[in-house]
């Protein structure tokens, strides 16, 4: 076995196959294929507006007047203060709007959970992703896209085919998470979400959206 390593070619060829479990470790990233990321966002809200408390009358203390104090001066009665307007409830901060909905088939593999926008009050819009339960995998990404969803491997690498707009890194293969879309998006060009692997150009998951109006 000694004299077998001390071969150079025995020698490169270990080199090169612990090059090789290196290099595929880091690419390939198996253990996250095992592994899960899980996030819980809440949903998001306005913030509601503040309120303007009306101002109360702040009483002054009054200490015990020295021997050489002068008397208290007389004052004329006034009309007694008038009675104060009872406290608004605080107001309700208003709910987002839902724009549209969809629900998750499993691409590359098995997924499940929806795909939901909704539109603030102040006109920005989420996708927001509810009990998403999926693979982990490297470079996952976030896309809402135009291009169709198709059951099967035909619908694993149409995304990038068509227009997209990518959202972000998946903050996680299990729960729910809240990803901002751009003003300038236009959403009736895009019909469907993807959890697509960058790396790799394949979907892991997709959504065909439905509007709500």
């Amino acid at each position: 076995m000694k004299t077998l390593l001390r071969r150079p070619a025995v020698l490169i060829g270990l080199a090169v196959a612990a090059v090789l479990v290196v290099v595929g470790s880091a690419v390939f990233q198996p253990w996250k294929l095992i592994v899960d990321r899980t996030v819980d966002e809440a949903p998001p809200v306005a913030a509601a507006p503040a309120i303007t408390a009306p101002a109360g009358v702040v009483a002054l203390p009054v200490g015990p007047r020295s021997p050489t104090s002068p008397p208290p001066v007389e004052e004329t009665p006034t009309a007694p203060p008038a009675p104060r307007a009872p406290v608004a409830a605080p107001p309700v901060a208003p709910e987002p709007v839902e724009l549209g909905r969809g629900e998750f088939i499993s691409h590359e593999h098995a997924s499940s959970g929806s795909a939901v926008i909704l539109e603030l009050p102040d006109g920005s819009r989420v996708l927001r992703l509810e009990d998403l339960d999926t693979s982990d995998g490297p470079l996952l990404k976030v896309w809402l896209a135009a291009a169709p969803v198709i059951e099967g491997t035909d619908g694993w690498y149409v995304f990038d085919d068509d227009a997209h707009v990518d959202l972000g890194e998946l903050k996680g293969n299990v729960g729910s998470s809240n990803y901002p879309i751009p003003a300038d998006v236009d959403l009736g060009a895009l019909t469907s979400v993807s959890i697509w692997c960058d790396r790799f150009s394949v979907s892991f998951a997709a959504a065909e959206l439905h509007s709500a109006r």
